[in-house]
C-alpha cells in the first residue's frame, strides 16, 4: 500500500486497517516460527506498513490539536 493510498483513507478505515495488519503480522510470525516462510521479507513489509499507518494516524491527531 502506497503512502498516497494511505492518505486517502478515513480515520475509521485507517484504524481498521491497522488492526487487520497487526493481526496479519502476528499470523505471519507464528507461521514463520513453525515453518520458515518462503519470503521472510513479508514480515518486514507488514511491520513497515503498520508503522506507516500509525504515522499517518498520529499526523492527523497532531494536526487536529494544532487547530
Amino acid at each position: 500500500m502506497k503512502n498516497s493510498e494511505i492518505r486517502e483513507l478515513s480515520d475509521k478505515e485507517l484504524k481498521d486497517k491497522i488492526e487487520d495488519e497487526k493481526a496479519h503480522l502476528v499470523r505471519l510470525k507464528l507461521n514463520h516460527a513453525v515453518s520458515p516462510l518462503d519470503n521472510p521479507n513479508k514480515l518486514r513489509e507488514s511491520r513497515r506498513l503498520v508503522a506507516r499507518l500509525n504515522t499517518e494516524l498520529r499526523k492527523r491527531e497532531l494536526s487536529e490539536n494544532q487547530e
